[in-house]
């Protein structure tokens, strides 16, 4: 695995240093980190020279010692003692080296492309769709859930503590029709549904670039060394980790249903009431592998596909293009679909669509054959196709005066229920 990374990204590193230095300057991260990784690749390299010097030396000794006799085979014998000595250190080091530049060079986010500088609130208005309706004293989805019959906060605190919760009767068929409803436009748009495991090994959770500076936000599992995942898309892009895979008929297309973990760390205070920000809940992700040149296309392709799913809940929403000290590590671009929050007055994320171009990919191992059958890095990107946090725009957006929630008809049929009514 490390000459894919070496021969891919090094290449950048040491042919364009400065644009790696101004992505990092537009994420906000430490310009200095690239020059640390130069230093830490040229030390690697001088002792890759090292070490195969004195093992080219030791080879001829060899074949001296072959020819040789008496006193003379005697001092070179001794002669070879020492010089295996040199190439065992000089191998140690040279082992040493490639794990520091390694290091190095995995402590430098994706290189960004396009997104605005600045930080969360320095996103790119990009598009605003539909209108807010009017609704005269909005009910948060919280008192609707539990009014309808469809959340239930306080047990799912006193069974697994805050920040947990019951989905019941219509509240998980909604769930479920929501989700099944964006399964079947991603199988509808030529993605192959998968459910993945929800346990990853910390190879594939590092190499996605989650173990990074958001790490404190996964669980872990000490005891058997894996991962909760937060996304499907750790799983989907594990699945191909250390292949070479066919893209000669256009990108591979997964769309991942699974249930996600997040610990939530460092948001005490924040959106701690109702379904907003929970440490379980479940999603449809729709992850993509391409070709690097094909990478950006796909990428408006998935927002496409976001933008369907928000169609079919009918709630009115804004799509921002997220600045670079907002990204993930693994992400060079990154657009989010935020609905209106009656609420709240407020836009709020339901949907991100990530290109992570060949970050991911690399660490990985991750490759195709282009038109003359070298294997090449693959792109992958990612993007929400639809998620437990809908049910507050739905909720909130369809909510009548009478108490009610009439879904949107496309929903509705995927639900089995086209209005939600107060429990008696």
């Amino acid at each position: 695995m490390g000459s894919v990374w070496e021969v891919i990204d090094l290449k950048t590193l040491r042919d364009e240093p400065e644009l790696v230095r101004e992505s990092q300057r537009i994420r906000g991260e430490d310009p200095a980190l690239v020059d640390q990784a130069l230093e830490a690749d040229a030390r690697r390299r001088a002792a890759i020279v090292e070490a195969d010097n004195l093992r080219a030396e030791q080879k001829s000794l060899g074949k001296l010692v072959g020819k040789a006799d008496g006193d003379e085979k005697t001092e070179l014998l001794a002669r070879g003692k020492e010089l295996a000595e040199r190439v065992k250190a000089a191998v140690a080091a040279q082992n040493a080296a490639e794990a520091d530049s390694e290091a190095a060079h995995r402590a430098i986010s994706n290189v960004v492309q396009g997104a605005p500088a600045g930080g969360e609130d320095d996103f790119v208005l990009v598009e605003t769709v539909g209108e807010p309706r009017e609704i005269a004293d909005p009910k948060d989805h919280l008192e609707l859930g539990e009014s309808l019959g469809l959340i239930d906060m306080e047990r799912g605190a006193k069974v697994s503590g805050s920040r947990f919760y019951f989905l019941t009767g219509n509240g998980a068929l909604l769930q479920l029709g929501l989700l099944n409803l964006a399964a079947r436009k991603a199988v509808a748009n030529g993605f192959e549904l998968m459910i993945p495991p929800v346990l990853v090994r910390p190879e594939v959770m590092g190499g996605t670039g989650f173990l990074g500076a958001h790490a404190d936000e996964v669980y872990h599992l000490p005891d058997d060394d894996l991962y909760l995942v937060g996304t499907s898309e750790v799983p989907l892009a594990g699945y191909h980790s250390n292949e070479i895979i066919d893209l000669s008929d256009g990108p591979k297309r997964y769309a991942g249903w699974s249930s996600c973990f997040r610990r939530e760390a460092g948001s005490y205070g924040k959106d701690t009431r109702g379904i907003i920000r929970v440490h379980q809940f479940d999603k449809v992700e729709g992850f993509v592998y391409c070709r690097p040149e094909e990478a950006e296309a796909e990428h408006q392709r998935l927002l496409g596909w976001e933008r369907e799913m928000l169609a079919a809940i009918d709630v009115p929403y804004r799509v921002i293009d997220i600045a670079g000290g907002d990204l993930g590590s693994s992400a060079a671009r990154k657009f989010d679909c935020e609905a209106w929050v009656p609420t709240q007055q407020t836009y709020r994320e339901l949907t991100s669509t990530s290109n992570c171009t060949t970050f991911q990919a690399r660490r990985l191992s991750i490759r195709y054959r282009d038109e003359n059958g070298k294997p090449q890095i693959a792109a992958t990107l990612n993007g929400t196709l639809a998620t437990t946090r809908w049910i507050v725009a739905i909720l909130e957006n369809h909510q009548q005066p009478d108490g009610s929630v009439v879904l949107p008809p496309e929903l509705a049929a995927s639900v089995g229920v086209e209005v939600l009514e107060p429990k008696k």
